[in-house]
């Protein structure tokens, strides 16, 4: 096999997220902080205090991967960004919540350095980067650029899952028990539902990396795989949003208990993620987290039984919420008043929805998911275990950790 195998591509469309990417975590944070002091002005103390949950543990959660990441690859750092503070530094950065942002300028940094070697040199046309010996000596910066940002991407979902869909729902909890649309509430559930969408896209394109050639996806299939996914989000949302509109205590019991059967199956699932043993049971009560909001493959091998007894448990639940609310509106109606008909129209649509999600995902599933055979899989082993075992400068940029995911996800 050629070398150019074991390469990494960096496109433009993976520039267009890497430079939206980061932008748009800032300006998360900054709906955060309007949300927070719009609350704390309306003294709506229950409200700050859990988007302060949220808010806090999202970030705790997420520096501590990145910092047992770091770790596990002793503290290798690939770009002149990461590598300004010492280990002792970088520690303090992730105990203070700014690790993160570290490896958001790595990743731009590489990007814009792999786009300019891209752009014609004026004078003669040619690529800046001629392939010289010289040009060979030099960091491959497209695969650095996407091995750092394979990190970045499940960073981005483990955020995404344990910050913006829960703040989604609490948007969603206070407009349906106020009865009216706010704006600063409006602005967070739209922030949110965007940084949904923009994770789940950039996800699947990290995963996309590691085909071969020959079963790169086309646009179409990123675009239903995006839909599907956002259906079923929207649903589960939104189902969680009304019970917690009529039982807000309750809603915290429901997460425990669905959390912990979760976790349990992710421990069934033996995964292998992780490098430590700790690490390993963070990543599982990780698991469980993510499974409260969507399905995440964990596994490797046909996971089809383990997804129908997912999707039926959550179809299940999904219509325990919705009874529950309808019965609420009916028996005990809160201060905004929603006639039982109407009550029981946009529960059934809650459950519906929810199955046409379940379709397009069978629709994927079907005609767009490459799933590799046995000598497919084998020549892409072989390619990963060259990038590993060689000395080569590609292999410095590989990352093992997607490319488990990548393979559970595929296979």
């Amino acid at each position: 096999m050629s070398d150019t195998r074991t390469k990494f591509k960096y496109n433009c469309w993976d520039f267009l997220f890497t430079c939206v990417g980061l932008p748009l975590f800032i300006f998360d944070v900054v709906l955060d902080v309007l949300a927070a002091v719009s609350f704390y002005k309306e003294r709506a103390y229950v409200y700050l205090g859990v988007l302060v949950l949220f808010l806090l543990g999202s970030s705790l959660l997420t520096q501590a991967y990145s910092w047992l990441w770091y770790s596990y690859d002793e503290f290798e750092r690939k770009t002149k960004v990461e590598k300004l503070p010492s280990p002792r530094q970088l520690k303090l950065l992730h105990v203070f919540q700014l690790g993160i942002y570290f490896r958001h300028a790595g990743v731009l940094e590489m990007a814009v350095q792999s786009f300019y070697k891209k752009i014609p040199d004026p004078e003669n046309g040619a690529s800046r980067h001629t392939g010289s010996s010289a040009d060979e000596q030099e960091p491959d910066s497209e695969s650095i650029a996407v091995s750092l940002n394979h990190d970045l991407s499940m960073l981005r979902i483990i955020e995404t899952f344990a910050e913006s869909a829960p703040q989604l729902t609490l948007m969603l909890t206070i407009i349906l028990q106020q009865g009216y649309p706010d704006l600063i509430t409006v602005l967070k559930a739209v922030g949110s539902a965007s940084a949904i969408a923009f994770t789940v896209t950039t996800y699947h394109r990290s995963l996309r990396s590691f085909l071969p050639d020959k079963k790169k996806q086309n646009i179409t299939s990123s675009v239903i795989y995006f839909t599907w996914n956002l259906v079923l989000i929207s649903s589960r949302l939104t189902a969680l949003a009304l019970f917690a509109s009529v039982l807000p205590c309750f809603i915290f019991t429901h997460f425990i208990c669905s959390w912990l059967v979760l976790f349990f199956f992710a421990w069934r699932s033996k995964t292998e993620f992780m490098e430590s043993p700790c690490g390993e049971w963070l990543y599982r009560a990780t698991v469980g987290l993510i499974w409260y909001f969507d399905w995440f493959n964990v596994a490797e091998g046909k996971t089809r039984y383990r997804t129908v007894l997912y999707h039926g448990y959550m179809l299940t639940d999904i219509c325990i919420l919705c009874a529950v609310w309808c019965w609420k509106m009916s028996t005990d109606p809160p201060d905004f008043v929603i006639e039982p008909m109407h009550a029981l129209i946009i529960a059934v649509c809650v459950v519906v929805v929810y199955i046409l999600g379940l379709i397009l995902k069978v629709i994927y599933y079907k005609f767009f998911h490459p799933n590799l055979d046995s000598d497919e899989q084998q020549s892409v082993d072989e390619v990963d275990f060259r990038m590993m075992s060689s000395a080569t400068e590609v292999s410095a940029h590989y990352n093992k950790r997607m490319r488990k995911l990548a393979k559970n996800f595929y296979s």
